[in-house]
């Protein structure tokens, strides 16, 4: 299995580096064989090449089995004119990656806000929206007509709508409780959300052994805090989706835990669910779990099942111990060490 690893901005050469060492510990131990190419983008690519991503790395994510895709500074980058792309935006166009799977489950002796364990996915749009931008081809963006006068476009798609209810039915059909919760606001987007849902439910129909339900985003983020067992697999838009899944992730321990895997027709990249922390990059204090649990995602997505179950084996014993767990969760392990006891669990497994 040939893997792409893009270490990214502030933490991110950190957590990727904890990630290889993960992912060669379960290779050794369980397969595949695994071939891992590096590359530069963000910050570093910048200042090398004049810009944060690089057409090659575009062109070798493409030939790649998959991309371990670290953490990038977006906010910070100079505009895309200078060079500042977002990577995370451009492989997501380039790789045609739809969906973004977003698993939130909470471990027993790890500390969270909410009192019920968690054990649900979003299964997020990937593609459209608000967050799709005007240099992409999803179309969309924000733009200002006139000085004090700013407009958002929101490109919903009856296309892509089908695809990813297609993405939210199929995994919701892996799991027991059998469950389909899709999130909207249609109430008042009637013509954007109204489509979204129109194709939902044409995809429900498809599935009558799925239980199916709407729920409007407000209400969700709402019964998320009092009651997260209602939820299993949530299918929504892009924006929505990625702010209900940081919410679900920080009840179920926090975003340090989150794993994230997004996924097309033929590519699929493994990505942090959190951003760059560049006030703690360098001190060996990042929690590499999310990065981890991202790259065990994609190996069982390509067919390493073995090497997937080792690796979220071994980060569910390491986080049942104070002791082991990183200083985020309370414990006394940097991320090296972290990265470095998770190997030796994998390798006794």
């Amino acid at each position: 299995m040939r893997l792409l690893i893009l270490p990214g901005d502030g933490i991110g050469p950190e957590i990727a580096e904890a990630t290889v060492a993960v992912l060669e510990a379960a290779a050794r131990r369980h397969g595949p064989a695994l071939t891992l190419e590096h590359a530069e983008i963000g910050f570093a690519a910048l200042s090398r090449a004049g810009t944060t991503i690089p057409e090659a790395v575009i062109l070798a994510a493409q030939a790649a089995d998959g991309v371990v895709l670290g953490p990038v500074s977006h906010n910070a980058y100079p505009p895309v004119a200078e060079g500042g792309r977002n990577p995370s935006g451009v492989l997501r166009r380039e790789l045609g990656l739809y969906a973004n799977i977003r698993p939130a489950r909470s471990h027993p002796a790890v500390p969270r806000p909410c009192a019920a364990p968690v054990d649900l996915v979003v299964v997020r749009e990937n593609l459209e929206g608000f967050y799709a931008d005007r240099n992409m081809a999803a179309g969309g963006g924000e733009f200002m007509p006139e000085p004090g006068i700013a407009l958002a476009l929101r490109k919903i798609t009856a296309a892509g709508s089908r695809r990813i209810a297609q993405a939210a039915f199929a995994l919701a059909a892996t799991r027991p409780a059998l469950r389909v919760a899709a999130v909207h606001k249609a109430n008042v987007m009637r013509m954007s959300d109204g489509l979204f849902l129109s194709e939902v439910r044409a995809v429900a129909a498809d599935h009558p052994q799925i239980a199916y339900e709407e729920v409007l985003v407000d209400a969700a983020a709402a019964l998320l805090v009092r009651d997260p067992a209602r939820f299993d697999v949530i299918v929504t838009t892009n924006m929505f989706g990625d702010i209900l899944s940081d919410l679900a992730s920080e009840l179920a321990g926090g975003l340090g835990l989150a794993a994230s895997l997004n996924l097309g027709e033929r590519h699929a990249v493994a990505q942090a669910q959190h951003g760059s922390a560049p006030d703690i990059a360098g001190q060996d204090r990042a929690n590499p779990v999310s990065l981890i649990g991202s790259a065990a995602m994609l190996l069982r997505h390509r067919g390493a099942g073995a090497a997937a179950d080792a690796i979220e084996a071994a980060v569910a014993r390491a986080l049942t111990n104070p002791a082991t767990r990183t200083k985020d969760l309370g414990g006394a392990l940097g991320t090296r060490a972290f990265a470095d006891h998770l190997c030796r669990l994998i390798s006794e497994s």
